[in-house]
């Protein structure tokens, strides 16, 4: 089953069960499966374009939170937290933090990586690598920390 078919499969059970969280969620993918499909590249929504676009949509929604959070406004942030529920559901199991910090002890040595200098070296296998499974920010977070050691 295609992710698209996936999405449209989960749109009909929110439908059916009224679930009017997951239908705004899951509608919400199915508009950026449709502008993806129609941005004129033409290409096939694979894995990477799947992971690629739920974690901008992620963040998207993350930032929002924060203003809302920051502007006392509870009712929006609420929206927001609940729709990125429903989009973390799609991506792959995210990584804990000791897990990550170990794979990139392991790239800093395949890299050679000696200092804070190196750090796009590690960056961009680590970006690879943990592709909607760690957030950037943790990532790059840890990275600096184990290069400035």
């Amino acid at each position: 089953m295609t992710f698209e078919e996936q999405i449209n499969s989960d749109l009909k059970d929110a439908m059916k069960a009224k679930n009017a969280v997951a239908l705004r969620g899951i509608r919400a993918i199915k508009s950026a499966i449709l502008l993806a499909k129609t941005d004129g590249t033409g290409a096939e929504i694979d894995e990477a374009r799947k992971i690629q676009m739920l974690q901008k949509m992620l963040k998207q929604r993350s930032d929002s939170y924060d203003i809302y959070v920051k502007q006392g406004r509870e009712d929006l942030a609420n929206v927001e937290k609940e729709e990125i529920d429903i989009i973390k559901t799609y991506l792959p199991a995210q990584l804990s933090e000791e897990d990550l910090r170990i794979e990139l002890k392991a790239i800093i040595q395949e890299t050679g990586a000696a200092g804070p200098r190196d750090m796009g070296k590690v960056m961009g296998i680590a970006g690879q690598r943990f592709a909607g499974k760690a957030d950037g920010k943790v990532i790059a977070g840890i990275v600096k920390e184990l290069l400035s050691q």
